[in-house]
C-alpha cells in the first residue's frame, strides 16, 4: 500500500511540484494572444527612441561647438549679405537706365528715317513742280531748299549751324548715359533725330559738304517753310522747357525751386 501510494502520489517530475505554488509566464494572458507581444512592443519602442536621440545628443560639451560654427557662419555671411544690398539698387538702376537709353535712340531713329524718306520723296515727286495743296492756300506742299537754320532763318551761316547741329548730337550722347526719366528720354530722342536730319543735308546735300542746303516742304500759309527734322526739334524743346518748369530732371529726381 505504501508502494502504491509513493507510485501515484510522486510527481512525474520535480519541477512541477517546485511550482505548483508560482505563476506561470502568461497565464493571465487573453486567450490566442503571444505573451512576448508586449514586451516585443517596449523594446521595439525604445529601439526607436535611441538613434533619434543619438549619441552624444545630451553631451553639454558639443553646445559650446555648435553655437561657434553658428557664430562663424553668421560672420562669413554678413560683409557677403552687406555687398549684396549694397549692390542691389545700382543693380535695379541700370536695367531702368539701359532702357531710357533705349526710348531715347528708338525715337531719334523714327524721327530721322521718317524725315530722310520723307526728303526723298519730296526732291523725287516735287521738286521744280507746282506745289500740292492740301488745304487751300492754307497749307501746301512745296519742295524749296533752305540754306539756313530751320523755318529758313540764317541762311548766310550755313556752317555755323552745321557745327552747332553737331554739338548737339554730341551734347545729347553724353547726357544719355545718365538719363534715368522717360519724357526726357522722348524729348532728347526727338532733338537727336532732328539734328541728325538737317545735319545729313548738310553735309550730302549740293552745293559742298557742310554748306548743303536743307530740303523744306510743309508751307503752312503766312509761315515759313520748314520740314519734319524741323518739327522734331520744336517738339523735343517744348518738351524739354515744360519737363524744367515741372522741375524733372533727366536723372528722373525732381526738384522744386
Amino acid at each position: 500500500m505504501a508502494e502504491a501510494e509513493r507510485i501515484i502520489g510522486t510527481p512525474d517530475t520535480p519541477d512541477a511540484a517546485a511550482g505548483g505554488g508560482q505563476e506561470r509566464p502568461g497565464a493571465d494572458a487573453t486567450p490566442g494572444e503571444r505573451p512576448d507581444t508586449e514586451a516585443g512592443r517596449t523594446s521595439g519602442a525604445d529601439g526607436a527612441r535611441t538613434p533619434a536621440d543619438g549619441p552624444g545628443a545630451d553631451d553639454p560639451a558639443s553646445a559650446p561647438a555648435a553655437r561657434d560654427a553658428s557664430d562663424a557662419a553668421t560672420e562669413a555671411s554678413g560683409p557677403a549679405a552687406a555687398d549684396g544690398a549694397a549692390g542691389a539698387a545700382p543693380a535695379a538702376g541700370r536695367p531702368r537706365g539701359r532702357r531710357r537709353i533705349a526710348v531715347l535712340f528708338a525715337v531719334a531713329a523714327f524721327a530721322y528715317a521718317l524725315d530722310l524718306i520723307s526728303k526723298i520723296i519730296v526732291v523725287a515727286k516735287l521738286e521744280h513742280h507746282a506745289p500740292v495743296k492740301l488745304i487751300g492756300d492754307w497749307l501746301q506742299l512745296e519742295a524749296i531748299r533752305n540754306a539756313g537754320a530751320a523755318f529758313s532763318f540764317g541762311e548766310a551761316y550755313t556752317v555755323i549751324f552745321t557745327v552747332i547741329a553737331a554739338a548737339v548730337i554730341v551734347v545729347i550722347i553724353r547726357l544719355a548715359r545718365k538719363l534715368y526719366s522717360l519724357p526726357w528720354a522722348i524729348a532728347l530722342g526727338l532733338l537727336l533725330g532732328g539734328a541728325l536730319g538737317n545735319l545729313t543735308d548738310r553735309i550730302f546735300r549740293a552745293p559742298r559738304v557742310f554748306e548743303g542746303a536743307v530740303v523744306d516742304f510743309i508751307s503752312p500759309k503766312h509761315f515759313a517753310v520748314f520740314n519734319l527734322a524741323d518739327s522734331a526739334i520744336v517738339c523735343g524743346g517744348i518738351l524739354i522747357v515744360l519737363l524744367s518748369f515741372r522741375g524733372l530732371d533727366p536723372d528722373g529726381t525732381v526738384h522744386k525751386d
